[in-house]
């Protein structure tokens, strides 16, 4: 007991109690980033090289961290959400998020979509048209979402929780016959191995994803503030944020482990196509270890990617109508509260729409379009990451929770390296 402050335990159990009850937003976030950066690219990397690209996975997951960090972090501190700091930077950084937003939001769509659906179809042994089956997808997740946050907390913990079991059961089933000898730090190619630059960069480009969602984080926190009557404190919402940080890199290095596991010397060649890729695991586990892994792997493959398509149905919806609402409302004081309304719903309606049109006219094509939107979100991960950073230094952001200096000192690092591997990436498709 603290004999110089009684009250201490009160205040322990209250901040437990606060925490428990402000906990979901970082899992949010974590469910928009496990997905294809976890399922298909972790495992692939298994696949071809061990353990060797592990240095590769380390080095994104740290150059990235504070970008993310910044959205969880601006919004407990100023009550608004990065949007609004984009706002009082100027109305040029809302119109940039917002082209990017628009530019991508059907294609990201069609994709995750398309690749879920494929893979409900494939567990449930039926052949129906793949544009009919995403369109059933993404219909659920509206519906879903029309009921409201807290039940698309709920159900988005749900997932992780049977994502995380499932995904780290299957590692340690497949880790006694995993060869770990393999494993590496460095950045460069393995020798030997059939792995690309292209490759290499495509992993840590979207590791653990583009930095684009932590738009979405900063508006999930607000979110959950309103659902629970509670404003989170800065330390809660950063500590929230960790724990599903470091549970997205626990399960990038499970997902790296399966592929190692059972796909590494296989002398498979794998398939370029998400879903295609996906059954591949699940049938190599099959044949390794036994019919019965089949519905650990089919439950695994679903759940990641069920929280991407769930939590990216409504992220990008979500920070379109804060956009509007900004670009049409010059005081972000008077926008930071306001809950969503008709461009939420009209956005998730033209997206379905949109989505449904680019999977009947690019079905076959899609893998092309993928490619595309990566090469943007190389090139604008930077400024993106810039923008963050520039409104948690201005001065709306309270000094004391504003970066420190060795904070501020990553971030810039964190800045060189995106901007290098952009460069690096670009010079590799020109080439």
């Amino acid at each position: 007991m603290n004999v110089d402050n009684p009250t201490s335990e009160n205040s322990n159990n209250g901040g437990m109690q606060e925490f428990l009850q402000s906990f979901g937003p970082g899992l949010l976030w974590a469910g928009s980033a496990i997905g294809v950066s976890h399922l298909v690219q972790s495992t692939r990397a298994g696949g071809e090289a061990g353990f060797a690209l592990a240095g590769v996975i380390i080095f994104a997951l740290a150059l990235k961290y504070p970008f993310f960090e910044y959205g969880p972090r601006y919004a407990a501190a100023t009550g608004e959400s990065l949007v609004e700091g984009y706002r009082r930077i100027g109305k040029w950084a809302v119109w940039l998020f917002f082209a990017l937003a628009v530019f991508t939001v059907v294609i990201t769509n069609a994709a995750i979509i398309l690749f879920t659906s494929s893979l409900f179809q494939f567990a449930l042994g039926t052949a129906v048209n793949p544009v009919l089956a995403s369109a059933l997808m993404y219909a659920l997740c509206a519906v879903l979402l029309r009921v409201g946050y807290s039940a698309l907390d709920i159900a988005i913990k749900v997932i992780l929780l049977t994502l995380a079991v499932s995904t780290l059961i299957a590692a340690f089933v497949v880790a006694p016959q995993t060869d770990f000898s393999t494993f590496s730090i460095s950045l460069i190619p393995p020798a030997g191995s059939t792995v690309t630059l292209a490759f290499m960069l495509a992993l840590a480009g979207w590791m653990p994803s583009d930095i684009l969602i932590s738009l979405y984080s900063s508006l999930w926190t607000l979110a959950k503030n309103q659902a629970t009557g509670i404003k989170a404190s800065v330390a809660t919402a950063r500590l929230d944020f960790k724990i599903a940080y470091m549970g997205t890199a626990i399960l990038a290095f499970a997902f790296l482990t399966l592929g190692a596991g059972v796909m590494y010397g296989s002398g498979t060649e794998f398939s370029s196509n998400g879903a295609v890729f996906s059954t591949q695991l699940i049938d190599l586990y099959v044949q390794t270890l036994g019919p019965w892994t089949k519905w650990l792997m089919t439950i695994t493959a679903l759940t990641a990617m069920m929280s991407t398509a769930l939590t990216v149905a409504d992220g990008y919806p979500r920070v379109l109508d804060r956009a509007v609402k900004v670009l049409t409302i010059n005081d972000p004081t008077k926008t930071a509260n306001a809950p969503i309304s008709r461009p939420y719903w009209v956005a998730v309606i033209l997206i379905g729409i949109a989505m449904t049109a680019v999977l009947q006219l690019f079905q076959t094509s899609m893998t092309q379009l993928v490619d595309f939107v990566t090469i943007v979100a190389f090139l604008t991960g930077p400024i993106i990451g810039f923008l963050n950073l520039k409104c948690v230094t201005s001065p709306a952001m309270p000094e004391e929770h504003q970066p420190g200096k060795a904070m501020r000192a990553y971030s810039y690092f964190g800045l060189a390296g995106m901007t290098t591997v952009a460069i690096i990436f670009i010079a590799s498709r020109l080439g």
